[in-house]
């Protein structure tokens, strides 16, 4: 039963990764390229606005929660393989959830200050050179997000491109405490899951 959860997981995981890292190289491409031309004119391209009235996030945030949970669970359903096998499953599971971390603290408001910008706020950044840095930062942040989705993607491939490794069994109990601790590092994610795709 363990195998076909793994397995299953893996499946929805590898395809996950695909169509958002597919999906994210489209969009630094062509949009990001696009509305990061020559900041701050080119700025009314960002998505959103009446020149591009397109909300990106209905595609990237549940596509990126259904990846973060199908990790999860593969990680979970896997538990009991051995170190080597698990560690590709973790690689994916941190991989994903570093991205949505970084997506929230540094892109949401780095999105919101170049939104204002594109709107005319008055309380928008208005510096010229500041401007330019946020958008470089941008971008160069975005790259580190395609590598940590680059590195996930690799690992959610080769574990399942492996036979399902059999471990021994276990002849220590698992404690309390280290259940314990499992089960809170569950229920934060799947905390975080439900607080990103909340804000769809």
């Amino acid at each position: 039963m363990r195998q076909t959860w793994t397995r299953a997981f893996l499946w929805i995981s590898v395809i996950a990764w695909g169509c958002l890292l597919g999906a994210k190289l489209f969009d630094l491409q062509v949009l990001v390229a696009a509305w990061s031309s020559s900041p701050p004119e080119s700025l009314d391209l960002l998505p959103y606005g009446p020149r591009y009235p397109v909300d990106t996030g209905e595609f990237f945030i549940p596509s990126s929660a259904a990846l973060l949970v199908s990790t999860l669970g593969a990680l979970v359903a896997g538990w009991r393989t051995p170190t080597n096998y698990r560690v590709l499953l973790a690689v994916s599971l941190v991989a994903i959830f570093g991205t949505l971390i970084l997506t929230v603290t540094m892109f949401w408001p780095l999105n919101a200050a170049l939104w204002a910008v594109a709107q005319g706020s008055p309380n928008a950044v208005q510096e010229h050179d500041t401007i330019i840095r946020m958008v470089r930062e941008w971008v160069a942040l975005d790259w580190v997000r395609i590598a940590c989705g680059s590195a996930g993607f690799i690992a959610s491939i080769r574990a399942i491109s492996v036979p399902y490794p059999i471990a021994p069994r276990e002849t220590t109990p698992v404690s309390r405490l280290t259940k314990l601790m499992y089960a809170v590092g569950i229920a934060a994610i799947l905390a975080f899951v439900a607080y990103f795709v909340s804000q769809v």
